[in-house]
């Protein structure tokens, strides 16, 4: 979780935007977007989906094929 928050986090600073501005236009908790970026092992995905989509991001799962 430590990688997407930080990843979260720059997008974040690129937008010029800080946690207080950036929490209200996503719709999210200011503690929720706390606890991302600082890499909190457990969080809801819909709302880690919200904050990415609000930025054009998404997860994808993928099969890796070992060899």
């Amino acid at each position: 979780m430590m990688e997407i928050g930080n990843k979260i986090k720059e997008i974040r600073k690129k937008a010029n935007l800080t946690q207080v501005e950036c929490a209200k236009r996503v719709g999210i908790g200011l503690r929720f977007l706390r606890e991302l970026e600082q890499g909190k092992k457990s969080v809801k995905l819909d709302k880690l989906n919200q904050v990415l989509e609000f930025f054009g991001y998404h997860i994808e799962i993928k099969k890796n094929e070992r060899k």
